[in-house]
């Protein structure tokens, strides 16, 4: 996380130049203060400039014995007014994808059982929040010819938003908490001790697997 509080100031200016306001920057703070479980690799990216009048953007990825299992993003948006949709003034917008083996892919409930692993994250770590939207997606490939030989493959998506309840400051690492426990789970990871305990994950195809 050193590099993120290097990048404290991305976002925090407005497009008029203008300084963020205090709750942005605690809550800011707060996401480059977190400390995920080691094999999550947090990185700042250029945060979007068109969906709030303030943001900040780390994309993440986890990683076992060098391996890449699951990557995604988090992004905090901040508009002093207020968004209609947002039904408040901050709003965080995630990606987490994950390959899996493609019989777990064709399983009927995994949308379901992957929506879940989001709301039990964000319950696990004690944050409110409303209006969550978003989409699981499971995409399969198949070759055929020349490429006959290569495995199938299938990957999982998860794109998805919510409004943060909190007075944010320091519950925003809480939000990026439950986004990084997600991530972990969408890799296959086994939950850490006392911690999600009762959430199985879906085996994948890559890396370890439950215990």
């Amino acid at each position: 996380m050193a590099a993120a509080r290097a990048h404290l100031t991305d976002g925090m200016d407005g497009p008029g130049g203008e300084e963020a306001p205090r709750p942005f920057r605690q809550a800011v703070a707060a996401l480059a203060a977190l400390r995920p479980r080691p094999e999550v690799r947090l990185a700042p990216l250029p945060p979007p400039r068109r969906l709030a009048p303030f943001a900040h953007a780390v994309e993440a990825s986890v990683e076992v014995d060098g391996e890449e299992l699951a990557d995604g993003r988090f992004v905090l948006l901040h508009d002093p007014a207020g968004q209609e949709a947002w039904r408040g003034t901050f709003r965080v917008v995630t990606l987490a994808r994950a390959e899996l083996e493609p019989e777990m892919a064709a399983d009927p409930l995994l949308p379901e059982v992957t929506w879940s692993w989001l709301t039990g994250a964000l319950r696990e770590r004690s944050v409110a929040y409303a209006e969550p939207g978003g989409t699981v997606t499971r995409a399969g490939s198949y070759f055929f010819g020349e490429l006959a030989g290569r495995a199938a493959r299938a990957e999982l998506e998860v794109r998805a938003s919510w409004t943060p309840r909190d007075d944010l400051g320091s519950a925003a690492a809480g939000h990026l908490g439950a986004w990084c426990d997600l991530l972990c789970q969408c890799a296959g990871l086994p939950p850490e001790s006392g911690e999600g305990a009762a959430v199985v994950p879906l085996p994948q195809r890559r890396g370890p697997q439950p215990l």
